[in-house]
């Protein structure tokens, strides 16, 4: 073993995360957000932690006590490491909500309440509320010798109660659901002021209706978070649809790996809740505020506060598209590129519904991971195959948490007349590529669109994602290659322009890198910049380490996980990590490779980790107009400049930009401002780097 892959010089993963989620969190105690962005952050903070609950704590809880990640830690030492780490990544959450938020809205007139802190004709109010709307739809479960403990849903808020029979004398546990037809927040709004009420605590003010016959000792909300990391038996399912489906009833049956409570809870009533769904002390958080932070998002999207939110962006089309009649015709005219969300999706979704009517189109082929609720991409391939197009559509059915909707998604496209491949055996399809396939009078011609982020037009309105449109021949053949790859056994022995994995994009990546080592070695000039979600692999990062001590500059923008210790003496002296959280989240990955001069410059799906490069199909593309190089040059030079979003790394430890003497940046708003401009300006007369070959370039 040496330097570059010692354990000490990696950092572990999970722990990694936590400081990610600790970065969300800082920008929600950070005053120079707008108010209600600084609770939707913290409403972040939440979601996030209960996907990491369910999926990364839940498979370390699956793994054998004895088995040591690259850091050298076993699974033990991970699951107490996070225990300890996220207690208090909680109590910091509470802290900033109650001593930060709240009384900051209550300075703007804005009060979340207890029943009790209400006025009468509130109160009268709630109680026809209450009786109305709630009672009628709640479900008492007692629990004694003939009413065993129920199941309790993932993720669902629930009432426990402590009560005692008023004839007996005897205690007894009983548990209330709360209804998730029922809306968490209630309005109450006045002239002057709006006022909030939680569901759960209306339900506790009247809980004592439900049992009559008790008297109601303590009552305490709750939630359990289960195991969503069941493992997928895919090669012995004969009906892979099935298998998921089994998967995901498995799912609401699973272990709990965490229980939420108030801290107020009755001692008797934890003892008995925590036996009865058996779970750990160190699993137990004792929450000092409403349990599920995720409801400060319900408030979020109340109307009427758009003064406390950023002001209001409007994705842009971008010039060259403003008065087009006819998409493909202006992809002939040149590669389009856009940057998601400052350049509006809409361009994407006219792109296949556009071809959807068109008369000339033969075929459209798509790769689909996510997307949104009401899908118009969705409905575009449906009217494609209504109107006689052939269309073939790849539906990741092991996308985690879209599993349910991709099913339905599916079948609807099924029934349609859509050819549809359920993902590959082993594998997850990540790749986001479309292909249309038209005759024109010059022959046939394939269009194509390949992109970093999902086809998803809800999330791409505050996800960063970049993609571009092109009929060059050599995409068009790789993404014929790709797609025949993908619906039958037809590997390609070569590809043109697209590195695809899990087969070539390691094994290519890992050429770019050491290249630049040898150039470096040589004293020529070398440089690598990589931007992406999670730097993970400890591969690569122990030859990003190897490149950094042969000379070789390394300008790394990582926004969540990042295993590689920055800055550290004889090992990364030339490397640089630095975090982007702000207004969008950052999701775009972009690879440059300085290569003597003839710069090589990729979008990709894949992150730098094992599970991108090994375990799924992704799709690294290489960009060759020289004015889309230059415009995604200049986004990663002004996100190397940015001194507000930004968080630098230093041997695991991140901390903001010292702003004295700089100038403030910020990168979202940059691009923001940039997008809007260029419809009022030629973009070829920014001045902004252009790429020139000095001699051919080495094969990329």
């Amino acid at each position: 073993m040496d330097k570059y892959t010692a354990p000490e010089n990696y950092i572990n993963r999970e722990l990694s995360w936590l400081d990610f989620n600790m970065r969300v969190l800082n920008e929600a105690r950070d005053k120079n957000h707008p108010l209600f962005e600084r609770i939707k952050f913290l409403s972040i903070t939440s979601s996030n932690l209960d996907e990491f609950f369910m999926v990364r704590v839940a498979s370390l809880k699956n793994i054998s006590g004895k088995n040591i990640d690259p850091s050298g830690m076993t699974s033990k030492e991970q699951l107490d490491a996070i225990s300890k780490k996220t207690h208090k990544l909680v109590d910091m959450q509470y802290s900033t909500y109650l001593r930060s938020l709240i009384p900051l809205l209550l300075k703007e007139n804005i009060k979340i309440c207890d029943f009790d802190e209400l006025e009468e004709k509130e109160k009268k109010y709630i109680t026809e509320y209450f009786h109305k709307e709630i009672f009628p739809v709640l479900t008492p479960m007692a629990v004694d010798s003939s009413r065993p403990f129920p199941l309790i849903q993932n993720k669902s808020l629930n009432i426990c109660a402590l009560v005692k029979n008023s004839k007996t004398k005897k205690n007894g546990f009983v548990t209330v659901p709360i209804p998730g037809v029922c809306p968490r927040v209630i309005r109450i709004k006045k002239s002057k002021e709006v006022k909030f009420i939680l569901i759960e605590d209306i339900i506790k003010k009247f809980i004592g209706e439900l049992f009559t016959s008790y008297s109601i000792m303590d009552t305490s909300v709750y939630r359990v978070m289960r195991d969503a990391d069941i493992p997928l038996d895919e090669y012995d399912s004969e009906d892979l649809l099935k298998e998921i489906e089994k998967n995901l009833k498995q799912r609401e049956r699973s272990q709990v790996i965490r229980l939420e409570i108030e801290e107020s809870v009755n001692k008797e009533l934890l003892k008995f809740l925590s036996s009865e769904i058996k779970v750990k002390k160190n699993d137990i958080y004792l929450i000092k505020g409403p349990v599920d932070l995720t409801f400060l998002n319900k408030i979020y999207s109340q109307k009427g506060f758009e003064e406390y939110k950023y002001e209001p962006y409007t994705p842009q089309i971008i010039k060259r598209l403003q008065n087009c009649e006819n998409i493909f015709d202006e992809i002939k005219k040149g590669d389009i590129y856009l940057h998601h969300p400052y350049n509006s999706f809409k361009t994407v979704v006219n792109f296949i519904e556009e071809a959807s009517r068109d008369k000339d189109t033969l075929a459209i082929k798509q790769t689909l991971y996510r997307v949104s609720e009401n899908s118009p991409i969705i409905k575009a391939l449906e009217r494609a195959a209504q109107n006689g197009k052939a269309v073939t559509v790849l539906v990741e059915l092991k996308a985690r948490f879209d599993e349910s909707n991709n099913i339905v998604w599916a079948g609807r496209l099924e029934r349609a007349g859509c050819h549809v491949i359920y993902g590959l055996l082993g594998l997850k399809t990540h790749s986001k590529i479309t292909e249309v396939i038209r005759r024109e009078d010059t022959g046939i011609i394939k269009y194509v669109h390949l992109a970093t982020g999902n086809y998803n037009d809800v999330t791409a309105n505050f996800y960063t994602d970049m993609g571009i449109f092109t009929c060059r021949k050599e995409y068009g053949d790789d993404s014929g290659a790709f797609f025949n790859m993908l619906s039958g056994f037809c590997e390609p022995k070569h590809w043109n322009k697209l590195i695809v994995a899990p087969i070539w994009l390691r094994d290519r990546t890992e050429s770019f890198i050491e290249r630049e080592i040898r150039h470096a070695r040589e004293g020529k000039k070398a440089r690598i910049i990589a931007k992406m979600n999670s730097l993970v692999d400890p591969e690569i990062i122990a030859l990003l380490y190897k490149a950094s001590c042969a000379g070789v500059k390394i300008d790394l923008i990582v926004r969540g996980i990042c295993c590689l210790r920055a800055q550290v003496p004889e090992l990364s002296e030339n490397i640089t990590v630095r975090s982007i959280t702000g207004r969008y989240l950052e999701h775009t990955r972009i690879y440059y490779f300085y290569n003597d001069g003839q710069e090589n410059l990729f979008c990709s799906s894949a992150d730098w980790m094992n599970r991108n490069l090994n375990k799924r199909v992704e799709i690294m593309f290489p960009i060759e107009d020289e004015d889309i190089k230059n415009e995604i040059m200049h986004v990663i030079e002004v996100q190397l400049e940015d001194t507000l979003r930004a968080s630098v790394q230093k041997d695991g430890e991140y901390s903001k930009i010292d702003l004295r003497g700089k100038k403030k940046t910020d990168c979202q708003i940059i691009m923001m401002r940039e997008a809007a401009e260029s419809l009022k300006e030629d973009k070829k007369s920014k001045a902004i780097k252009t790429f020139i070959p000095r001699q051919k370039p080495e094969e990329v």
